[in-house]
């Protein structure tokens, strides 16, 4: 093992050095481009930009003082693009997608720790993938599943007001927007319940879902950019035993995490498989009776052809995946969005009176409502619509240039040698950033308040800077959920989740902010936490009506 480290070192040493000397003596189109000084030779500007919670100040400030298109400094100072233009965003994630692709430090991490499921996977092999998930996301498939939602939103409902039955309490909505959401994947998802809600027990692999985010994102950001080249080295069975024996906490909880989330998955499939196997009868007995996404799937994969079919690692993987995918998000969201109702009191009664008005049944009592009832209530629309505007749980993406090619702007930016720049010829191998928040939160297009939390923005036509952008997102010309080919594939799913849950919790409770202060850690996905602890938490005083 001292001789492998030794060769190792060697190698680092070897490529820290070219990448000294390249610094110095290459040229590179974005050497023109305005951007913040280097903060190491090392990690550039990186660790800055990842810090969970200094991201969303130095971010903003980079955004609004350099503007639509800049340069930054990344490992060994070499050159990143970072943009949020309109008609950049398009040519990355629509016109040429074959020439910016995902970044494969993401893709890396993610076949690394959760196998070859939608979010590792590149060209042929997601276009496969998605291909054979893309009927189970549609609106008539998840009107089918709004009875499975509002029955496990009852629960929730319960569980809360036996908390609070003796007057306010201090809750952590965060832990039960987590449950939640895992049930709802659970049930809608995957046929299969992870918690009743019921009663407060560990779950091992709820909670190595929940840690995935919080834990990935406190690994040191030089290894996480040297994981691309890190997995190439030795046979997996090799880099697993070296991985076992670095001492490095993180680093050993992201093992932990993995094993259960598999483990967790492949009885899932397992048990999928063998109902199947039974018939009609068998899949009655199944939760959500053979309607769920992973059963839908496996009946697809079984009929499709050779070609089409996925290989098991790839279905075991999509359990992972679609767990991952739905719970951190939607539930984070979900916070935010109740942090926010909490901030502003006069919201969150308005947006009561809508829901308690159309979902009353004519003699008092609350009645659940239907997928077009609760998908079309404008008030409800406009506060989920402004959370995902203004605080995207995912705040920027990497991609990578495959081939060389040209960057389109939407309108000029100044060089600094005093030149408009209209395009950026981009080269191989080069690395950028698309920053979700500053696109949702361009004053260009959204105006000067563009930055405040304001649902009533929704409630009027939309400014015509805005419109006139064409921003390539999939929803509501936000880049929340990003656009083309590699759009979040559910997001109608999480969008329903969001608006059940509020429709069912804010009629039945009043929340309000404790004396904790909350603090938002930019993750992979932002998640909660109290004070200086990062810690995944949220408190609200919870109060029953």
């Amino acid at each position: 093992m001292s001789n492998f480290l030794q060769i190792l070192g060697s190698a680092l040493a070897l490529y820290i050095g070219w990448r000294v000397i390249r610094f110095y003596l290459s040229k590179s189109p974005l050497d023109n481009l305005p951007g913040p000084e280097s903060e190491s030779f090392i990690s550039g500007n990186v660790a800055k930009l990842m810090d969970l919670r200094e991201a969303w100040d130095y971010q903003r400030g980079l955004a609004e003082r350099y503007g639509r298109l800049f340069a930054i400094h990344g490992l060994f100072n070499s050159k990143w693009l970072y943009t949020y233009d309109p008609r950049a965003l398009h040519s990355i994630y629509v016109k040429d997608q074959d020439v910016f692709e995902e970044s494969e430090i993401l893709t890396t991490s993610f076949m690394l720790f959760v196998g070859p499921g939608l979010l590792a996977t590149l060209g042929d092999q997601h276009r496969k993938q998605r291909k054979m998930l893309n009927p189970v996301f549609s609106a008539k498939h998840l009107r089918e599943m709004t009875p499975i939602f509002n029955d496990v939103i009852h629960k929730l409902r319960e569980a809360i007001a036996a908390r609070v039955k003796g007057g306010t309490q201090e809750i952590d909505v965060l832990n039960w927007m987590g449950r939640t959401a895992l049930e709802l994947i659970g049930q809608g998802g995957l046929g299969h319940s992870f918690d009743p809600l019921t009663e407060d027990k560990a779950d091992e692999f709820a909670d190595s879902v929940k840690a995935y985010f919080p834990v990935s994102a406190q690994i040191h950001v030089v290894i996480q950019q040297l994981l691309p080249l890190l997995v190439q080295i030795g046979p997996a069975s090799f880099r697993r035993k070296v991985a076992e024996m670095v001492p490095y906490g993180h680093s050993q909880r992201m093992i932990e995490i993995s094993d259960a989330m598999h483990a967790r998955s492949v009885r899932i499939i397992n048990e999928k498989r063998a109902a199947l196997a039974g018939g009609d009868e068998a899949l009655k007995q199944q939760v959500g009776e053979g309607k769920d996404i992973m059963s839908v799937l496996l009946r697809a994969n079984m009929s499709a052809s050779e070609a089409d079919r996925l290989t098991d690692e790839e279905l075991i993987a999509q359990v992972s995946v679609l767990v991952l995918a739905a719970m951190d998000t939607t539930s984070n969201a979900l916070s935010r969005i109740l942090n926010q109702l909490a901030m502003h009191p006069e919201v969150q009664e308005k947006l009561r009176e809508e829901l308690v008005r159309a979902r009353d049944d004519g003699t008092g009592n609350l009645r659940d409502l239907e997928y077009d009832e609760v998908m079309e209530l404008p008030y409800l629309d406009a506060v989920c619509r402004e959370t995902l505007r203004r605080y995207p749980p995912v705040k920027g993406l990497f991609r990578i240039i495959r081939k060389d090619g040209i960057l389109p702007l939407s309108a000029p930016v100044v060089g600094n040698d005093g030149s408009l720049i209209d395009h950026i010829p981009v080269s191989k191998g080069m690395r950028i950033i698309t920053d979700m928040e500053a696109s949702n939160c361009n004053k260009e297009l959204w105006g000067e308040d563009a930055y405040e939390w304001k649902p009533e923005r929704w409630l009027k036509p939309l400014p015509r800077a805005l419109e006139d952008a064409h921003i390539p997102g999939v929803y509501s010309h936000l880049m929340t959920f990003i656009g083309g080919a590699r759009a979040c594939i559910g997001f109608k799913f999480s969008q329903l989740e969001m608006k059940v849950v509020l429709a069912t919790l804010i009629p039945a409770f009043k929340f309000e902010l404790t004396d904790k202060p909350i603090s938002w850690n930019a993750a992979g996905v932002a998640y909660p936490s109290v004070g200086d602890s990062m810690k995944p938490e949220m408190p609200l005083r919870v109060t029953p009506i």
